[in-house]
């Protein structure tokens, strides 16, 4: 089973590297991918956790935004994470959530949500990139919603009177800056219409110029239309086919390995990097 798209605590998952990576082993998934949100701060803890048969691929999911302001995440797998502007990259998209959560903040406090930015730090654990699950999280915790489910179908959703956007790249931009470091590019629930506003089928052939590797088809968030459309546009355009759980632990329902990417993709994925960066015992 081969699962290429996870969170840990250093984002906005649940289990740390290390609990990721046990529970992977436990339940037979073959190749992780550890992607999380603009960061690679858990990329040491998983290199010494990986023990057995599992094979760990090292990525990032990277927040982008279009010139019309859609929300697209990019995750960049197997790059060289000593080349500096992937690391620049990386670091000036984190940055940018602070500003946008105190807008988020404000804006909720201004129609009387008991909210504050103290409340959405003491939900991170430490060192993990700042993102609105942490927000979900603290509403939770003061009895504002009863679930981050609840708050991403609504006062989180992109298309939400307190959804803010932040500082970041253009879906072309983090392509790029991926293969440049060596890395392949994966569009990550392209078509996950619930979350607001998504890009459309003519939009491909821009990300594909950039030098887009795979299409995530088979992720919770699509439904079988979505699927189908989206593998149409894979076989057009000649791109690797995934299919991932976007677990995140115990943050949202996703179960890990409930999608999965065929070997034959994955291999075929593996083999546009420009150096063999899979992780084994």
């Amino acid at each position: 089973m081969i699962d290429l798209h996870t969170h840990t605590t250093c984002s906005d998952g649940t289990d740390s590297p290390r609990e990721l990576i046990n529970k992977a082993l436990s339940q037979g998934i073959d190749v992780l991918a550890i992607t999380d949100h603009d960061t690679t701060a858990g990329w040491s803890e998983a290199r010494k956790a990986v023990r057995g048969d599992i094979e760990l691929v090292l990525g990032a999911e990277i927040s982008c935004l279009t010139h019309d302001g859609i929300s697209v995440h990019m995750l960049g797998l197997l790059f060289d994470e000593n080349n500096a502007p992937m690391q620049k990259l990386l670091e000036e998209t984190r940055d940018g959530r602070i500003p946008r959560m105190k807008k988020m903040i404000e804006l909720m406090r201004a129609e009387g949500m008991n909210i504050s930015m103290e409340d959405v730090e003491a939900a991170m654990p430490p060192g993990a990139t700042l993102g609105r699950p942490h927000l979900a999280d603290a509403l939770v915790k003061n009895g504002v919603i009863a679930s981050r489910d609840e708050a991403f179908q609504g006062l989180l959703n992109n298309d939400s009177r307190f959804y803010v956007s932040h500082a970041a790249p253009t879906p072309e931009e983090a392509i790029s800056i991926i293969r440049s470091a060596g890395g392949v590019a994966i569009i990550a629930h392209a078509f996950a219409s619930h979350r607001g506003q998504i890009l459309g089928a003519q939009d491909f052939q821009g990300l594909c110029d950039a030098g887009l590797n795979a299409i995530e088809v088979n992720h919770r968030d699509h439904s079988d239309s979505e699927r189908e459309m989206l593998r149409a546009i894979a076989i057009e355009q000649n791109l690797v086919i995934t299919g991932s759980s976007d677990y995140h632990g115990n943050g949202k329902l996703n179960s890990l390995g409930e999608n999965s990417t065929d070997l034959e993709q994955w291999l075929r994925l593996e083999s546009q990097a420009n150096a063999r960066r899979v992780v084994k015992a």
